[in-house]
């Protein structure tokens, strides 16, 4: 006999029964198997049907360029400032919508290339042996599909087929969105490639351009998107400032379409430098428009100067007047031009401080070194104040331009205030030299004074003109140098990688990632599938659960039945599923001689509830006794639900009923099978009064009459858990055996069955564990004392056999796993 204490796996300190879960885990392997092809299943239809991803880079540098022009003899000075705080702000204005509406608008991405495939809509751009070029002026539909087909190298099929005859437009030069009306839905027209297509909903020119070989002649649909979408779309710039270089800039984007990535990489650069050195000139510019304006007011002065001094030379004899006066001219030049270069000098700075104190945008001031002032305070917080300006303005429509709006904010106040302090101070020191040069002037006038009138009057006419004069050449000099400058100017910004197409760049989808996670998922699901049955589910599962809730022994283990029959032992006699019944029957002659029982053998078989495989095991283990020339009875006493007679082919109309009731004698419900040595007693008519009749006296005297002619009785009885037949039966029998369906049986069962037998009402009970899945091909399952496998005393071999399931080699790889780890 087996005793259930055999069977354990582990210590029963250890709260977690791995080697019961590992048993349960391998039973659903076919979970397992199908997890695995959904999962990969899924996996495969993800990588056909997603679009491939690219990255694209490319990598620039911030550095401040020196203009080749300035030199100590310039008498301009243009303080650009450095590289400090400008990579932050290249990166934010990168990412800011002014700058990206520019670049969408230059390269018009608003325009989509499609072809339709099996999964997915493919951006074409770059591949097509066109492109549009759209009339920002004029209406075109929006998110509408046109079908662009190439006929020829010069003409093309133009088709369009609208949901309805109203359509939406947008006009690019101005984003605006309205509604028209359309005669018709459908469109189809041929063009000449190059000829202006002028429609209501449409107006393009489609221009020929080289391809990569892409079918030329396939349908292409070309699709107007919402402006602004698209620019927010292309804000999503990845800028990465170099940990190691921090002037370094690092650009990606992310795509479908390499060849569009790569335009916009290398425009939205292009766009960068330009922008930045417009900034840049903008200083230059602005004084160059200064110098204008006093240009032009200069030339009417030195022309009015010039022809009044002609006028007095008509009517004068100039070379006369001028001997004696030539000296007071020299003096009045000079003292004047510092007159001049003061006033001009007080003069910006009134202007300036006005500027300062009524204005908020200071990107038009003009350089102080265009009025001679050479202050270095000054000049350097001009132009502070002009590039802080320019880069608040850029940060119109930035993502982040709120933040940065407040800081450059801060420090345009912070600038203007240093800057009205350095003016003030610096007009003080103007306002002495213009009281000296008027102490100067003064003095020389005083002078001339004495003079003739004639030659007062030539010193006035000439010292005017020749002040004008040399005014209007300062301006034209500076006004030259400005030009030299602006001309000269270099961008702060360098082209180290452009971005370019050159393989490779795929960021996903990756298929083998892909793989490898279904691979996981299709194991990992099934496993708490399994984990959730092993520590929810209430019916017993495997030996471990018997131990744990009863004390009882098991005295052998059944696999699950793969045929429609329940006489598997005499169908398959050379089975697993047979050995492991021969295994019981070894332990009940065991039992039996233990309790010294000579004679006829009885045995009772019940259960907690139908269907646990009580009838079947019945059955089987009579037929065993017979199949070894041992006369053996089955008596069907399941009065209420009758069944052993189908698997005979007999017919259940006399039976044990019969018998109790005095109806017949024992041998009229004796009937034959086509089993050897194996007779057996259906129930008969089902009987108003089951319970009764076994109290009856009749029972004792039938089984004592088979006593006489069988070596063994099997009793086939009503489950235990519904009715009380079992338990009045039990003194007839010498073993009871309480059959247990692994994940049908209940474990509170169990429990009812330890309180009956401390009770007394079963005796001498054993248990057997039926239906447990692959375990019966090799004996009663995984080293537990019975049967070695297929060819144990047959002669057979081990090879392949008539009832081993297209499972086998999974049944073996699991015994042999199990076996390693066991004890």
């Amino acid at each position: 006999m087996i005793d259930v204490k055999d069977f354990t796996f582990f210590d029963k300190q250890n709260s977690f029964d791995f080697k019961g879960f590992l048993i349960k885990t391998l039973s659903y392997w076919k979970w397992f198997a199908v997890g695995l092809i959904i999962a990969f299943s899924i996996a495969h239809q993800v990588n056909v049907r997603k679009q491939k991803i690219y990255g694209v880079e490319t990598t620039i540098a911030v550095q401040e360029e020196n203009n080749p022009f300035f030199t100590a003899n310039t008498s301009l000075v243009f303080n650009w400032g450095g590289t400090s705080d400008k990579v932050q702000m290249i990166s934010t204005t990168l990412k800011s919508r002014s700058h990206n509406e520019l670049v969408v608008d230059k390269l018009q991405f608003y325009v989509d290339y499609l072809k339709q495939t099996k999964y997915f809509l493919k951006d074409v751009y770059g591949d097509i042996p066109f492109k549009v070029v759209i009339d920002e002026t004029q209406n075109q539909v929006l998110d509408q599909f046109v079908k662009v087909k190439m006929i020829s190298s010069d003409s093309y099929q133009l088709t369009a087929s609208f949901p309805s005859t109203r359509v939406e437009v947008i006009r690019y030069a101005d984003t605006k969105k309205s509604f028209i009306n359309l005669e018709s839905k459908e469109f189809k027209r041929i063009y000449k490639v190059g000829e202006i297509v002028n429609l209501p909903f449409l107006s393009w020119r489609l221009l020929a351009v080289p391809h990569s070989g892409e079918n030329a002649k396939e349908e292409v649909l070309v699709r107007c998107n919402n402006f602004d979408s698209v620019v927010s779309n292309a804000m999503g710039l990845n800028v990465a400032i170099d940990e190691k270089a921090g002037s370094i800039l690092k650009l990606g984007i992310q795509g479908y379409n390499k060849s569009r990535m790569v335009d916009f990489l290398n425009t939205t650069v292009e766009v960068l430098i330009k922008r930045e050195l417009d900034s840049k000139n903008k200083f230059a510019e602005n004084t160059i428009n200064f110098i204008d304006m006093q240009l032009l007011d200069m030339e009417g002065k030195l022309k009015q100067s010039g022809d009044d001094l002609k006028d007095f030379g008509k009517n004068n004899n100039v070379v006369d007047i001028e001997e004696g006066g030539s000296s007071f001219k020299n003096q009045l030049l000079d003292y004047d031009n510092q007159k001049d270069a003061v006033e001009r000098k007080i003069s910006y700075l009134n202007t300036l401080k006005n500027y300062l104190r009524n204005s908020v945008d200071f990107s038009k001031l003009p350089a102080p070194t265009v009025a001679g002032i050479d202050e270095p305070n000054i000049n350097s917080n001009v132009s502070k104040l002009i590039t802080l300006s320019i880069q608040r303005s850029e940060l119109a429509y930035s993502v982040k331009g709120q933040v940065y709006y407040e800081r450059i904010d801060n420090e345009i106040s912070s600038v203007k205030k240093v800057l009205l302090e350095n003016i003030s101070s610096y007009q003080n020191a103007l306002l002495y030299d213009l009281n000296l040069a008027n102490q100067k002037i003064a003095k020389v006038e005083g002078e001339i004074s004495v003079l003739p009138e004639n030659k007062q009057e030539w010193l006035k006419l000439s010292r005017k003109y020749n002040l004008s004069d040399n005014i209007y050449n300062t301006f034209l000099q500076k006004r030259s140098e400005a030009a030299i400058v602006k001309a000269a100017n270099l961008p702060d910004i360098l082209f180290i990688d452009p971005a370019k197409d050159v393989g490779g760049g795929l960021l996903g989808p990756k298929t083998s990632v892909n793989y490898v996670l279904a691979f996981f998922m299709g194991l990992i699901i099934p496993l708490i599938l399994v984990f959730f049955i092993f520590f929810i589910s209430n019916s017993v599962q495997n030996i471990e659960d018997i131990s744990a809730q009863t004390q009882l022994p098991l005295i052998g283990i059944v696999g699950v039945k793969h045929s429609e029959s329940n006489l598997s032992v005499f169908e398959r006699p050379k089975s697993a599923l047979s050995e492991s019944f021969r295994a019981i029957r070894s332990s009940l002659q065991f039992l039996y001689k233990k309790q010294s029982v000579e004679g006829a053998k009885t045995l009772m078989l019940t259960s907690s509830v139908s269907g646990e495989g009580k009838t079947f095991c019945s059955l089987n283990i009579a037929t065993v006794f017979a199949l070894s020339e041992k006369k053996t009875i089955i008596l069907g006493l399941d009065l209420r639900k009758p069944k052993i007679f189908d698997d005979f082919n007999i017919k259940n109309e006399l039976g044990a009923v019969n018998y109790l009731i005095g109806e017949r004698k024992l041998e009229d419900v004796i009937q034959k099978t086509h089993v050897p040595f194996l007779d057996v007693i259906t129930s008969g008519p089902i009987p108003p009064n089951p319970s009764e009749l076994i109290l009856g006296d009749s029972m004792k005297e039938m089984i004592e009459e088979l006593k006489k002619t069988y070596d063994y009785i099997v009793l086939d009885t009503p489950p235990v858990g519904l009715v009380s037949d079992a338990l009045e039966l039990s003194q007839y029998c010498d073993v009871t055996l309480y059959v247990v369906r692994q994940n049908f049986t209940k474990k509170e069962m169990l429990t009812l069955l330890n309180n009956r037998t401390k009770r007394g009402e079963l005796n001498n009970v054993s248990i057997i564990f039926n239906g447990y899945e692959n375990k019966a091909k090799y004996g009663v399952g995984y080293g537990y004392g019975y049967g070695y496998g297929y060819s144990y005393g047959y002669g057979y071999g081990s090879g392949y056999h008539e009832e081993e399931e297209p499972t086998e080699f999974f049944a073996k790889w699991k015994y042999r796993l199990l076996k390693k780890i066991g004890k």
